[in-house]
């Protein structure tokens, strides 16, 4: 998914300078953004006060919107460089292409991994026969010095590993999770994994000590570490864990987000990440002169100008404001 705001400023992230070393508790509320016509997301990251967790950079929320009778997402074709753009689904479907000449329907639960690397575009839509729901979150991992420029891929995958216990279902998104392990290609230490509660478990989630994390909730009611999560928000939690404890209050969905402190200090402008203005003018340059990301066949529509950079130079700095 795109960042469609046309007003968009850029993100200064990373550095460990500011990764909270031991346990926290940071209840962290959404900003409402618009994409298109029918679809508002409520934005988890970049936060204030709060750019990263681990290797995740960008946190969209959506839905569950009914779109029996609206056209549902519809995200035009948009440039991607120096990340990895993860699609998850609690309801619905989504239409992925890609300018790799990928054509891919994505359902509920099946990773959608693509890596941008040295440039990629892509468009997201609802298929015209779709179900009444669509809900799910759009993630980017924003990829290392050593991996930011790889040739772009893409990956679909259906069959993803399962961690239970009593009340308690962890579908592993991204990375590993008690021994767990995604088939998805990951660039740094990190895991994403998807949690079904139903009312009344509770649960302890074994955690890696030398990872943050950070979980939002996607539905239902419960607590994280003794904290009340509502749909929507999202808890950060620090580093220093072993475990997680979990309640829910009635069935309930979250997502476990976190890896090792992201050391490198980036610049997210739009839809890429780099490592300076220079970078991210001349991505800006290849867009719109229709050079370097390709293009994406089979979309009914035009493609998504790149908004005007911003007058202030755009310096990396730390993981905070």
């Amino acid at each position: 998914m795109s960042n469609l705001d046309r007003q968009a400023v850029p993100s200064v992230c990373g550095g460990r300078g500011f990764v909270v070393a031991e346990p926290v508790r940071e209840l962290l509320a959404p900003r409402r953004v618009q994409l298109g016509e029918s679809t508002e997301v409520r934005r988890l990251l970049p936060n204030l006060g709060r750019r990263m967790v681990g290797a995740w950079a960008f946190v969209d929320h959506y839905g569950p919107d009914d779109i029996a009778d609206e056209p549902g997402m519809q995200v035009p074709p948009h440039p991607h460089m120096g990340l990895q753009t993860v699609s998850w689904l609690h309801e619905g479907e989504v239409l992925h292409r890609d300018s790799l000449g990928s054509l891919q329907t994505v359902r509920p639960r099946e990773l959608a991994l693509m890596t941008s690397g040295r440039a990629i575009s892509h468009s997201e839509e609802s298929p015209k026969e779709h179900a009444r729901l669509l809900h799910g979150a759009q993630l980017w991992v924003a990829l290392p010095d050593a991996h930011r420029h790889v040739e772009p891929h893409f990956q679909h995958h259906a069959d993803l590993p399962v961690v239970t216990a009593p009340g308690l279902s962890a579908t592993v998104i991204l990375g590993e999770l008690d021994g767990a392990a995604s088939p998805g290609t990951a660039y740094t230490p990190i895991v994403g994994a998807d949690l079904s509660l139903t009312g009344g478990a509770e649960a302890r989630l074994p955690l890696d000590p030398d990872f943050e994390y950070a979980v939002l909730s996607m539905s239902g009611e419960a607590e994280v570490d003794g904290v009340p999560v509502l749909p929507g928000s999202m808890l950060y939690l620090g580093c220093g864990r072993t475990e997680l404890p979990l309640r829910a209050v009635s069935d309930a969905g979250l997502m476990l987000l976190g890896g090792e402190p992201f050391e490198e200090e980036l610049v997210m402008f739009w839809n890429w990440i780099g490592r300076s203005q220079e970078e991210i003018e001349q991505a800006r340059k290849d867009w719109e002169e229709g050079s370097r990301f390709g293009e994406v066949r089979g979309y009914d529509g035009a493609r998504l100008p790149a908004p005007e950079l911003p007058a202030t130079p755009l310096k990396p700095r730390g993981r905070v404001r």
